[in-house]
């Protein structure tokens, strides 16, 4: 019965699209003269754009009365394909400005059919394309003009860049890399760091250093540097990435920055320098101790934690941590997978199985299991991919980060691909979850997928 009203409002729409097919097949037919005026001054470029439209609504109609999938999304890109063929051909046409402007033409709703075009990916539910658009639709719409960072559709660019659609990620870029150039986003409020970092992960290295070589500040300027010297080392440039470790450590030394140096020592590691990585962290590390002796403030920033679990310092590591994982909960997984990489595997574990958070815990086991593959030992990783299989069950499905993790991990312990169902349920757990849950989902989700498909904590 439930098919009833859905199949009344499919005839509805039909009817109602066959009526506007036939009102603009009567404004060709006559010319345009529906006014004496409209008579007296005739627009010949009017005719071959709205016979263009006429074919590309009788499409729309036939993909409406039709139920097969495959035929119906044949009918609807023959229509897109004509209707972008009207603001290409004829761009002065008043159906050509409707178009890209996304006015309504009649009833007809441009913005809403390039919508529908977009979901024909989910005709094959269970690709990565059909996973990223319904991402897409959980994301906060992006205010315009556009004046704040929004993490979560860079993020998205980056994805779409790194499966393949790189048209995609353009459009969705675009607009974030144009304020940057109107100075919307130069203030420091973080838009720089992350248009910066988006830049780098799609390739675009000179682009993202003339971003972030305007930036005075230090946080964002060092935090850019390393993250594109990361991006260039996953590429294997280790030769940008040691140049930009050095301009990293320079500036940062003369500008007299203090917690953004554990960011420097992690990136002169990266980029194979472990000498010079030690010996910063170390400095930095002693100063930083100095400061919280004397002021009795908070101790260290979250990432020298991070650069001693990579320096295989495990107590320094651990003691660091707990100073910081209450604000900073990023830093658990972060430390922990790279503690258990050196081989303190079950101190890891120990630490991970006493974290409160099940979704902080459950990115923990997956970055465990990882370690574990990488240091040979497929027993302790099965058995950590059963912890995590009960975190998952004990939830129910009701936990969309829970379940991406548990994806996560499937792609790095199998190699095939079992992760898919694990994360299309990460989906759907968040189409049931609240409009708070949807609201901050999507980057997590974009970020576990990133790195099922290239391996790479890109967007983590």
């Amino acid at each position: 019965m439930a098919i009833l009203p859905a199949l009344a409002r499919r005839l509805a729409a039909s009817a109602a699209m066959s009526l506007l097919v036939a009102l603009a097949a009567f404004t060709v037919a006559a010319g345009g003269a529906g006014t004496p005026a409209m008579a007296q001054q005739p627009q010949p470029d009017q005719g071959p754009a709205n016979r263009l439209f006429v074919q590309a609504m009788q499409m729309i109609r036939q993909a409406d009365n039709t139920y097969d999938i495959a035929e119906e999304s044949r009918f609807l890109k023959e229509a897109d394909r004509l209707l972008n063929e009207i603001v290409v051909k004829y761009p002065d046409s008043a159906l050509a400005v409707q178009l890209v402007t996304n006015q309504f033409v009649g009833d007809f709703d441009f913005f809403e059919f390039r919508s529908r075009i977009r979901s024909l990916v989910c005709n094959e539910p269970m690709t990565s394309l059909c996973f990223l658009h319904r991402v897409a639709e959980m994301l906060p719409p992006v205010e315009t003009p556009i004046a704040a960072a929004r993490w979560d559709w860079l993020s998205l660019a980056v994805a779409y860049n790194t499966i393949g659609d790189t048209a995609r990620a353009k459009e969705i870029i675009a607009p974030f890399v144009s304020a940057v150039r109107r100075g919307a986003a130069s203030d420091g409020a973080g838009q720089d760091l992350f248009v910066a970092r988006a830049l780098a992960l799609m390739g675009q290295n000179q682009l993202a250093l003339d971003i972030t070589r305007q930036i005075p500040e230090c946080s964002t300027r060092i935090y850019n540097l390393a993250d594109i010297a990361k991006a260039a080392a996953w590429r294997g440039d280790m030769a940008l990435a040691g140049q930009l470790a050095e301009e990293a450590k320079a500036y940062a030394t003369a500008r007299n920055c203090s917690w953004e140096l554990g960011l420097v020592a992690q990136t002169l590691l990266r980029a194979g320098k472990e000498g010079a990585a030690r010996t910063l962290f170390l400095n930095t590390v002693e100063t930083q101790f100095s400061k919280f002796r004397e002021t009795k403030t908070d101790c260290c920033p979250p990432e020298l934690a991070v650069a001693a679990a990579e320096l295989g310092d495990t107590n320094l590591a651990l003691g660091l941590l707990r100073t910081v994982q209450d604000e900073n909960p990023w830093t658990i997984p972060a430390v922990l997978g790279r503690i258990a990489r050196r081989s303190d595997a079950s101190v890891a574990l120990s630490y991970a199985e006493q974290v409160q958070d099940l979704d902080i815990r459950g990115e923990a086991l997956a970055e465990l299991i990882e370690a574990a593959l990488k240091r040979g030992d497929p027993t302790s990783a099965n058995e950590l991919m059963k912890r995590l299989t009960r975190l998952v069950d004990d939830s129910a499905g009701r936990r969309p980060g829970l379940l991406a993790q548990k994806a996560k991990a499937e792609k790095v312990m199998y190699g095939d691909d079992r992760w898919r169902k694990s994360f299309q349920g990460s989906l759907n757990a968040a189409d049931r979850a609240s409009n708070f849950v949807r609201r901050d989902i999507g980057a997590p989700l974009l970020a576990a997928l990133v790195r099922i498909e290239t391996g790479l904590p890109m967007l983590d």
